[in-house]
């Protein structure tokens, strides 16, 4: 399967928890941070409910 690169371009101060929880989930930790994971469905539904907070690199 296809990996991501997903790189977090907004901070989650001020964000609901259930936004908080998803950028934990997926591995952020700070701006600018990048993680690779596999393209599942799980992963990108995880990316698309966060999109205005994450940016992906194919």
């Amino acid at each position: 399967m296809a990996t991501i690169k997903i790189k977090q371009v907004k901070s989650a101060i001020k964000r609901p928890k259930r936004q908080k929880d998803t950028i934990k989930a997926l591995g952020l930790r700070k701006l600018n941070h990048i993680v690779e994971k596999e393209a599942t469905p799980q992963i990108l539904g995880m990316v698309k409910k966060v999109q205005h907070l994450v940016k992906v690199v194919e």
